[in-house]
């Protein structure tokens, strides 16, 4: 298990090979569909959020107030991330991520932006979400919660040792690409 904390500099990332299990620890931005449509089309982040050498989650985290009013993540599953694709690769280019979370991989354009700008793209387990929910200690702040709603909205979460698994890497290799390819082939043998 590689432990990767904050910052998340380029030279880190690098390092980092498809199949590597990681335990990210630091602060991660979630972001989905209305935040990547929204930053593509040429909106802006709030100024208090940076995603520079930052981590993106594709996720809409289920968020209470606990009794000191402070907000507690109770459960943080990751959503399927190629909804994104015609988006996340500008998006890391834009805004110089260092890291995507989701779950099902991206396509190509995502992978090249990886290779490109020294990316990676993080699986996380599906059907987890209460347990990912543990490894979140501290929700600092949320952005556009008015404007897209409590899933859509930027949550701004310090995590410790979130459980990850490197599917896409800066070197241009995709184990979701790997494994599709090999299933077109074992299925063309059988037709």
């Amino acid at each position: 298990m590689i432990s990767l904390t904050a910052p998340f500099t380029e030279e880190k990332i690098r390092a980092l090979k498809v199949g590597d299990e990681v335990e990210i620890s630091g602060v991660v931005f979630t972001g989905r569909d209305a935040v990547h449509k929204y930053l593509h089309e040429g909106g802006a982040l709030p100024a208090e959020v940076s995603f520079q050498n930052g981590i993106v989650y594709h996720c809409g985290p289920v968020v209470l107030r606990d009794e000191q009013g402070a907000w507690k993540v109770v459960a943080a599953g990751p959503t399927t991330s190629i909804r994104e694709e015609p988006y996340q690769g500008e998006i890391i280019k834009k805004f110089g991520l260092r890291g995507v979370i989701g779950k099902g991989g991206m396509g190509d354009r995502t992978l090249a932006a990886c290779q490109e700008f020294g990316c990676v793209y993080f699986h996380a387990i599906g059907g987890a979400a209460q347990v990912l929910a543990e490894c979140i200690k501290r929700v600092p702040n949320v952005h556009f919660q008015k404007e897209f709603g409590s899933p859509e909205a930027i949550w701004e979460m310090v995590v410790e040792k979130f459980p990850v698994v490197v599917t896409m890497d800066s070197h241009g290799n995709s184990l979701h690409k790997k494994v599709y390819d090999a299933s077109v082939a074992a299925l063309a043998k059988r037709l």
